[in-house]
This record gives structure tokens, sequence and C-alpha cells, in this order.
């Protein structure tokens, strides 16, 4: 693997707009060859009859469906309601004119 110099660290910078202290165009390079390693140890593994995938572990949904029960009738809705007019819950406009 290639290694990264100070100078492929600052036109990265520069593209990103990232400001960086001379300390951490300094370390950076390291940093980055330590990234790259991995993904190419990644890349070693990762053969073609090992399927793409976003998890670990296959993903199903869990989420049961929505069969509505136990609903309210209108009355009983507004019944508790501090204010309610035409069948509705009345609450102090937020909006000036509007």
């Amino acid at each position: 693997m290639p290694e990264i110099t100070r100078e492929q660290v600052e036109h990265l910078a520069r593209l990103a707009h990232i400001q960086m202290s001379e300390e951490e165009l300094a370390q950076m390079p390291g940093e980055l060859e330590e990234i790259l390693a991995a993904v190419e140890d990644v890349r070693a593994v990762a053969t073609a009859d090992v399927e793409p995938t976003s998890h670990p572990i296959a993903l199903h949904n869990v989420f049961r469906e929505d069969v509505p029960t136990g609903m309210l009738t209108q009355e009983q809705a507004l019944d508790q309601a501090p204010d309610a007019e035409d069948g509705q819950f009345k609450v102090p406009a937020i909006l000036d004119g509007e």
C-alpha cells in the first residue's frame, strides 16, 4: 500500500474545507494509513461468494399488524377535554389572524 503523504492530507483537507493544525497534519497520514489497512483487510475477506449485507444478521419486521381495537367514541374522547366545540377539541389560537 502506498504511503500517504502530508501533501495529500493537506489536499484532502482543502477539498473538504477542513482547517487542520500542524500537529493534526503531521498525525493524520498515519491514521489514514491505519484506516486504509483495515479496509484492505475487509476487502481480502470479501470474496465473490460472500453476499454483501448491511447487517451481520438477517433482519425481519418485528412490528405487529395494525389492527384498531377499543376505540373511543367522539363523546368519550371529548368527555375529559377542558374545552370542546362542535365535536372538536377547542384550543387557544396561536397564529395571528391566520
